[in-house]
């Protein structure tokens, strides 16, 4: 027996000595976002610093490293931007040695060994990905981080809420690397407070089958990802927003949140009147699109166990009314002659919508990956309008200055520049439910890259609408046939019942397999079917007389006040020439084959997608029954390379080539005179249209001047592209439309992006975000009803320019800028229609705040137009928006902040579009001038006592001005993107 335990004892002790091969490991953080550092230089040194092996660590930050002997070493870990850092490690008896946890830090400017003080960088690079640092973008007290976006360079955030950086339009939101709110991102931009935010990401994320399988499905989406400050990833916050404002004006917003290891739970709340716009500095057309009240309540989850099973989902409910009021002005470039139109609108809408998203994905064993995405909506929408519009044969502006009232018309009239009016009301509602799923299995077949996915997709959606509508139309060029002296009118009074089906599946298979080292030959196919059926009913009142329905006033889903004007029932008033039933039909087959090359410094992807598909269309309308198949094939080329200059700087250059193909109703030989002003004919030749679209862009990072460049070029063009041929009645100002195709649209378009610190400590900054955009429009116009039209081609360059410097510290922050917008338009058979616009603004932001809590916020820009037709619309209007705010409570746990809008009172609400067929100016109601009352908390519950002081509101991570400072005077640390205070000079070992 004792020899036994002693064999064991000796065969334990060489085990364990077999085991202890000097290995040295660790990982490095980074010290500021408190993510694991990849690619960072781990080189072991000896004591006289020679060079004995080096290594890099891995992606999630660790490194291993085998010493040669027992002995005394020096460990130096090196990545660029960040402080070099030395350890001293022995090595004794073979045994192995870990060094825990390295925290780097950002390295600071080193000026004659002297200490100071620098700013963090705005933007830095790392790879494909821009990464801002959130602190040092000045936000007023309160605001969430739409607020924050629009002051990225490079970043635009829109009235509708679509975002775009460096040129692209933002698809997904994440958190902290989990994603929140799949498929709606006004949510976070609306509801997520800054001063959570410590960092935030941009880059371009793959699709689930890309990621997964490494074929490259050209379906990449941008992304902003918004780092969360270190110390809230355990415990609980939440941010309380409550705001009354003059004229009745109102927002308030809730949110909170748990996270620990493995969940995360964040809950919002929502409800405003204000168009929900946040706090900044005013420009045209901000705020427009009418008065609107919005509510939102929802929930977003997400939990990862950290090895086989993740979990993400989000749960939301919207609620919105609006009232706008439009007033619109327009020239048709759709005849030789002149053609202008003017419209008044006054419309009150509302919509209930709910919303779920889930992800899961499950990971058995290393080489097993199992996805699942469910989602669900149901949505509901009512509307009633009321409007007023007038068709002219010249410039209404040169004979009266409202085109629309009684007195207008009358002067118009005379003048014989009249062509019609039309007044019309309109009720709608509509009621939509939807699901669907994808699940994706994903199966690797060794190492070397070889792997197989299986995916199926499906979608239903169930919809119902109905809409009744009221039109009485003037026609003032046209007498009546009984009475040569009187102008001839006539109605359209219409109800309309659709209900609809739409479902589809899909099932997909791909294939990996590896050619040679890093080199691949991918293979997929898809085939796809969809459905869809509409089937509407309409009943028409249209011979009932001028007024009929004259004293009614739309209102929500009131059809009963109309129908029950009727002398029998709605029923027996159905029109069969009217009422359209539709049935569609789609087989499709996908078949990718790719090629990929990975080397170290450049990617390669080239192949090409074909497309075969048969559709098959049934449709009975206005007396004609078609049943009819087509059968056609579409080819996709595409070419994705990007080549690495370094870490900081890369070329990438992209292609792809698309076939599109006409619509089934617009090859349909039908002609569709249902509305007299607006008839319609199909066309049987049409043929498919292949667009080019090419994209080269480029971006560096110059670490030493913290200078950060980005630039696109974009060029697309279109062979046989789909363009309508109007003939156009100077009559009665009505359009007979047939598609057509057509050659030479066109455009090109470039943009340039530069931010760079002008001092060495970064304390001064400039950047400029510049647009350059050219449009070849092709389109058709008619001379006179009985001559075939004519190519016509609308050519338009627009340049846009923004410019800023700024100058902040721990407690200040100027910013000077300027923008200009340029829109030059000549039209080649309408020289009268050419256009010269000019939109430009200067001004300047102030961000102040104070050790004991008080903070100001204040922009005052000067916007101005210049070039309109319409010389009202030439106008300088100076914009002051100022925000006083002030701390209380421990941490500044309470804040009280007092908001002005549009102090002066001079911003308006007017937007232009162009296209080769007109020029469309819009103006929108709006209350852009009040003042708000805004009552903030914050309550921040993380882990222990140490870890809630440094949460984002405690001194070792505290935003300026929102609490005191540390013990014995000076400055928080990090306040306003500031780097620590750090003694520069030889490293001590």
């Amino acid at each position: 027996m004792k020899k036994i335990v002693f064999l064991l004892l000796l065969m334990l002790t060489a085990l364990g000595a077999a085991a202890q091969d000097r290995k040295i490991t660790g990982t490095l953080t980074d010290k500021d976002t408190h993510e694991r550092m990849e690619q960072a230089a781990v080189q072991l040194l000896r004591q006289d610093s020679s060079y004995v092996k080096g290594s890099v660590t891995d992606a999630n930050g660790a490194f291993s490293i085998t010493a040669p002997n027992n002995g005394k070493y020096i460990l130096k870990f090196s990545n660029v931007g960040y402080k070099t850092l030395y350890r001293n490690v022995t090595i004794s008896n073979d045994n192995n040695v870990s060094v825990g946890n390295i925290m780097f830090a950002s390295s600071a400017i080193a000026l004659k060994g002297t200490t100071v003080t620098a700013n963090a960088a705005k933007v830095t690079l790392k790879k494909d990905t821009f990464i801002y640092n959130a602190t040092a973008f000045r936000t007023p007290e309160g605001s969430t981080i739409e607020e924050l976006v629009k002051r990225l360079p490079g970043a635009q955030v829109g009235d509708d809420g679509k975002i775009t950086i460096n040129g692209k339009e933002v698809k997904k939101i994440k958190v902290d690397g989990k994603e929140f709110m799949v498929g709606d991102t006004k949510t976070a931009m609306k509801n997520l407070p800054t001063n959570i935010v410590n960092r935030i990401k941009a880059y371009d994320e793959k699709s689930d089958l890309a990621r997964v399988t490494g074929i490259d499905d050209g379906n990449e989406q941008t992304v902003l990802d918004f780092g969360l400050k270190p110390g809230m990833n355990k415990g609980m916050f939440s941010n309380a927003d409550l705001a009354y404002g003059t004229h009745d004006r109102f927002a308030e917003r809730l949110m909170g949140a748990y996270f620990n290891s493995k969940i995360r739970v964040m809950g919002f709340g929502s409800l405003n009147n204000t168009n929900d716009m946040g706090f900044g500095r005013g420009s045209f057309g901000r705020g427009r699109n009418g008065l609107n009240t919005s509510k939102m309540v929802g929930t977003n989850f997400n939990y990862d166990n950290g090895k086989t099973f993740s979990w993400d989902g989000s749960v939301r409910w919207n609620h919105r009314n609006g009232n706008t009021q439009s007033k619109s002005s327009s020239e048709n470039f759709v005849s030789s002659s002149k053609s202008f139109a003017n419209s008044l609108n006054q419309q009150f809408s509302r919509s209930n919508s709910w919303n779920a998203q889930m992800r899961f994905e499950w990971k058995p064993d290393t080489m097993t990956n199992i996805m699942f995405r469910p989602s669900m909506s149901l949505s509901s929408s009512d509307g009633c309008s009321a409007s007023t519009s007038a068709q002219f044969n010249d410039d209404p502006y040169s004979y009266t200055d409202d085109p629309l009232s009684d007195k207008g018309i009358s002067t118009m009239a005379e003048a014989s520049k009249m062509v019609n009016t039309s007044k019309s009301n309109s009720i709608s509602y509509s009621d939509n439910k939807q699901f669907g799923g994808m699940l994706q299995l994903n199966r690797k077949l060794g190492n070397r890259g070889r792997n197989v996915t299986l995916r199926g997709d499906f979608s239903y959606k169930d919809g119902d609408s109905k809409s009744l509508s009221t039109n009485n139309v003037h026609l003032y060029q046209i007498k009546m046939k009984d009475n040569p002296l009187a102008d001839s009118t006539y109605q359209t009074n219409r109800y309309n019942v659709t209900p609809t089906k739409t479902y589809s599946y899909s099932v997909q298979t791909t294939y990996s397999e590896p050619l040679w080292k890093a080199t691949f030959l991918q293979m997929s196919y898809q085939f796809k079917y969809s459905y869809s059926k509409s089937d509407r009913a309409t009943y028409d009142f249209s011979n009932l007389g001028e007024n009929f329905f004259g004293s009614l006033t739309p209102q929500y889903r009131q059809w009963d006040s109309y129908l029950n004007l009727l002398d029998k029932p709605y029923t027996e008033y159905e029109d069969k020439s009217l009422s359209r039933y539709s049935e569609y039909k789609n087989y499709t087959h996908d078949i990718d084959l790719m090629f990929r090359m990975l080397r170290q410094k450049y990617q390669l992807n080239f192949g090409v997608k074909v497309q075969p598909q048969t559709s098959k269309f049934i449709q009975d309308y206005q007396g004609k029954y078609v049943d009819t198949v087509r059968t056609v094939t579409n080819i996709t080329p595409t070419l994705d390379f990007r080549y690495r200059f370094s870490k900081v700087s890369r070329l990438r250059i992209n292609y792809r080539g698309s076939t599109s193909q006409p619509s089934m109703t617009d090859l349909l030989d039908i002609t569709d005179d249902s509305d007299p002003l607006n008839i319609s004919k199909g066309n049987p030749g049409l043929k498919p249209s292949f667009t080019n679209n090419l994209r080269a862009e480029y971006n560096n990072y110059i670490e030493k001047h913290q200078m950060s460049i980005m630039t696109s070029v974009n060029y697309s063009n279109t062979r046989n592209s789909i363009g309508y041929k109007v003939t156009y009645d100077e009559k009665t100002g009505g359009r007979i439309s047939r598609p057509e195709n057509i050659n030479g649209n066109w455009n090109a378009s470039g943009m340039f992006i530069f931010n760079m610190a002008i001092d060495t400590t970064g304390y001064w900054n400039i950047n400029t975000f510049t647009n350059v955009d050219y449009q070849n429009r092709v389109g058709y116009l008619s001379l006179n009803r009985n001559a075939d039209s004519q190519r016509n081609v609308t050519k338009s360059t627009s340049v846009s320019e923004r410019l800023a410097m700024s100058f902040r510290n721990s407690w200040l922050e100027v910013e000077l800028d300027g923008s200009m917008d340029y829109m030059h338009a000549r039209n080649n058979l309408q020289p009268q229609s050419n256009l010269d616009t000019w939109q430009f603004a200067y001004g300047g932001t102030i961000n102040l705040t104070a050790p004991w809590g008080t903070s100001l916020s204040t922009d005052i820009h000067q916007n101005s137009r210049r070039g309109y037709s319409d010389k009202s619309m030439n106008t300088n209007e100076l914009i002051w928006n100022a925000q006083l705010s002030q701390g209380f409570m421990r941490g500044r746990a309470l804040t009280i902040s007092l908001q002005f809008y549009d102090i002066l009172k001079n911003q308006s609400n007017f937007s232009r579009t162009v296209s080769a067929m007109s020029r469309s100016d819009v103006e929108y109601n709006s209350i852009n001038s009040y003042a708000m009352l805004h009552v903030i908390y914050r309550l921040n519950l993380f882990g222990g006592k140490q870890a809630r002081r440094g949460g984002p509101d405690g001194p070792g991570n505290r935003r300026p001005g929102y609490g005191r400072p540390p013990m014995g005077g000076g400055n928080p640390h990090g306040g306003g993107g500031r780097m620590p205070m750090m003694r520069m000079g030889r490293p001590m070992m």
